[in-house]
């Protein structure tokens, strides 16, 4: 269970890195809302991450 948890966490971290960087090059929206869905998505990514290496399978 967790280690499904932590891969959700991963995607949607990547999900939001990309957003942000797209956003960013293409210059569509607020800076602010870029600089919290690269730092959302930078932490979900690693906290992801994190879930899935230290959780060992049963």
């Amino acid at each position: 269970m967790k280690r499904a948890f932590g891969g959700i966490l991963t995607l949607l971290g990547i999900i939001g890195i990309i957003y942000g960087a797209y956003s960013f090059v293409q210059h569509t929206g607020e800076s602010r809302s870029v600089i919290v869905a690269v730092i959302v998505g930078i932490i979900f990514f690693f906290s992801g991450i994190s879930l899935v290496r230290t959780t060992k399978d049963v």
